[in-house]
């Protein structure tokens, strides 16, 4: 995906979010995140947002922790928070050069191309939070959630978190002996072989149809694979081994 369709999706995702919580209430409980009310949610993804704006606007060169979300806010205060730091977040990605340099975390062509598809990622996955805590229950069918995901964004979104958040050090996804995971798109061609080990997983995406063999296959629409392996819905289908989908289930969590 481009960038420019990355700041496209953290628009809308943003917007729906937004939608979502307004119809559900700040008290109402968000069962794909347990311990969370939507104003959890709202301080969390208002904060990441304005942390991320603060890179992209500032040229910032190194980490630095999110500023704490408003406490003293809630309602529709909290809403109209949230709903200015995604727009401020928005305008800031579409205003800023091709050239930005400034700290980002995973792989990606430029620091303006992380941000942009990580924050739209990172709304996305809240939306779905958001969505859940108007009483649906997270095992329903993803277009019960929005009609946002599409095949080619969620697609995307498992390239960032199997390339990407789980090629690095703090993974916790590991195994005493090697294993191999495989993960497929039964909507679209894509597949990824995920090799795990007691080191960091090394994932790599390849054709469904020239995918090696694997202990234990994760397969389902591009949308409810990408929520799955966020730990949004359950597994669409699982083929082996099923201890090696419980284990993502236990260890894949992203601090």
């Amino acid at each position: 995906m481009e960038t420019a369709e990355h700041i496209t999706a953290l628009d809308e995702e943003g917007r729906l979010l937004a939608t979502a919580a307004r119809k559900a209430g700040t008290d109402a409980e968000v069962p794909t995140c347990p311990s969370w009310r939507v104003r959890d949610l709202l301080r969390h993804t208002g904060a990441v947002h304005r942390w991320a704006t603060a890179f992209v606007a500032e040229g910032h060169p190194s980490p630095r922790p999110p500023a704490d979300a408003p406490e003293d806010l809630d309602g529709d205060a909290l809403l109209t928070w949230f709903e200015d730091g995604h727009r401020h977040l928005v305008d800031t990605l579409r205003a800023a050069p091709a050239d930005l340099d400034c700290w980002s975390f995973l792989p990606a062509p430029s620091p303006l191309a992380f941000w942009a598809r990580r924050q739209a990622h990172e709304t996305a996955v809240h939306r779905v939070d958001a969505e859940s805590a108007l009483g649906d229950a997270p095992g329903l069918p993803v277009p019960d959630f929005g009609t946002s995901l599409g095949v080619d964004f969620a697609v995307d979104g498992v390239d960032e978190l199997l390339l990407g958040f789980h090629a690095r050090p703090n993974s916790r996804v590991r195994t005493a002996t090697p294993r191999v995971l495989r993960v497929r798109a039964t909507d679209t061609d894509a597949a990824w072989t995920v090799r795990l080990s007691a080191e960091p997983p090394v994932a790599e995406r390849a054709d469904g149809s020239r995918a090696p063999a694997a202990d234990c296959e994760i397969a389902g629409p591009a949308p409810q694979l990408y929520l799955a392996l966020w730990n949004r819905l359950p597994f669409p289908a699982v083929d082996g081994d099923p201890a090696l989908a419980e284990l993502w289930r236990e260890t894949s969590g992203i601090g």
